[in-house]
């Protein structure tokens, strides 16, 4: 298993867990004055927790 690989894996994973299922990033744009961008987040979030989530699959099964 590659330790820095699955770490990274699972930090990005989290975080965009988070922006995804919770309104962290949607205050966070409000506060900044750029909400127009709200509505695109789903088009990069989610391919972000997925590619996260292969990155994860992969470093379980990467040989060292």
């Amino acid at each position: 298993m590659n330790k820095s690989l699955f770490k990274t894996g699972v930090v990005g994973s989290v975080i965009a867990a988070l922006c995804c299922f919770t309104p962290v990033l949607v205050i966070l744009l409000g506060a900044l004055g750029v909400s127009a961008l709200v509505g695109y987040l789903d088009y990069v979030l989610l391919p972000l927790l997925g590619i996260f989530l292969v990155t994860v699959v992969v470093s379980l099964f990467a040989n060292e």
